[in-house]
Order: structure tokens, then C-alpha cells, then sequence
């Protein structure tokens, strides 16, 4: 005997095989039928592309010794003025941050005065 849940009763009942085997009124699909093309427009295979197939030039070997260069400046600041700026700002949002999570700990560890 086959069962299955009826969502009725919220109980296991008596069914046949074919409900017992497609649940809650699911049945397979019935059509095995290729879905139609969207786009009928021919692909690029990968084997066409070449090694040079971007638009602009190489710059890695310019910037690799632009960044090794021995010169004393840390490399987050290497590029002059917008990497100063980004870490001053950085640097003055963690500082900041830092002191008002500290006067909120504070503020939270007195008690209140009634």
C-alpha cells in the first residue's frame, strides 16, 4: 500500500502509487522538447581570441619598477598626493572612531542618576 501526506489533515492517508509518487499534486514534466533559441547569433569560440585581444598596453613592468624602486617612501604612499590623502583620512576615521567607541563605553558603564 502506498501513502502519502494530505495537506488537508496534515496525516499520512492511502493513495495510490501515481499520487503516491508525484506529491502535493506535482506531476513530471511532460514535455521533452528542446526549448527555441534566443539568440541566434553565431559564438566566438575561445580558440579565436589572441593574446593580445584587449584594448591598451601592458603597464605591469612599469608600475612593478615604479613600486621597487628603493627611494624610502612605503609603498601605500608611493603615488604622491591621493595615496596621502586616502591614508591621512583612513588614519584620522580610525582615530576617531576609537575615541568615540571609548566615550561610549564610558557613557554606558556610569549609571544614571534617578
Amino acid at each position: 500500500m502506498y501513502y502519502k501526506f494530505s495537506g488537508f489533515t496534515q496525516k499520512l492517508v492511502g493513495a495510490g502509487a501515481a499520487d503516491a509518487y508525484s506529491p502535493q499534486g506535482l506531476k513530471p514534466l511532460v514535455s521533452t522538447e528542446a526549448p527555441p533559441i534566443i539568440f541566434a547569433t553565431p559564438t566566438k569560440l575561445t580558440s579565436d581570441y589572441t593574446a593580445y585581444d584587449y584594448a591598451g598596453r601592458n603597464k605591469v613592468p612599469e608600475l612593478q619598477k615604479f613600486f621597487q624602486k628603493s627611494d624610502g617612501v612605503p609603498i601605500h604612499l608611493k603615488r604622491g598626493l591621493p595615496d596621502q590623502m586616502l591614508y591621512r583620512t583612513t588614519m584620522a576615521l580610525t582615530v576617531g572612531g576609537t575615541i568615540y567607541c571609548l566615550i561610549a563605553l564610558y557613557m554606558a558603564s556610569q549609571p544614571r542618576n534617578k
